[in-house]
């Protein structure tokens, strides 16, 4: 495994909530990452406890986390060292109630 492979790898691990996304927690730098936000934020997520990568910041992380993940698009939520996916289907799980489900158990 390549050292940013091995990176993401830790930090999905040793994160419960991670959310790998363009901006911060309380500055997403893109429409979908604010969604993302204020999806677990509605969820009952304390921003406290929420670890945030901010991919604009890191380019080999926002290159590096599509190819872990295999999954193409900015923001990634893992929750329990789990990919769950990006916005839309954080929105999904929402509507469901399955997001606030996983977030809390």
């Amino acid at each position: 495994m390549d050292p940013v492979q091995q990176q993401i790898d830790e930090l999905v691990k040793t994160n419960e909530i991670l959310l790998f996304m363009k901006g911060n927690a309380n500055f997403p730098m893109c429409g979908f990452s604010g969604r993302a936000i204020d999806l677990l934020k509605a969820s009952g997520v304390d921003l406290k406890a929420l670890k945030t990568i901010n991919v604009l910041e890191e380019p080999d992380i926002r290159q590096g986390i599509k190819s872990y993940s295999n999954w193409p698009t900015i923001p990634q939520l893992f929750i329990k060292g789990e990919f769950i996916g990006g916005s839309d289907i954080m929105t999904e799980m929402f509507e469901t109630g399955e997001l606030k489900q996983l977030i809390q158990s």
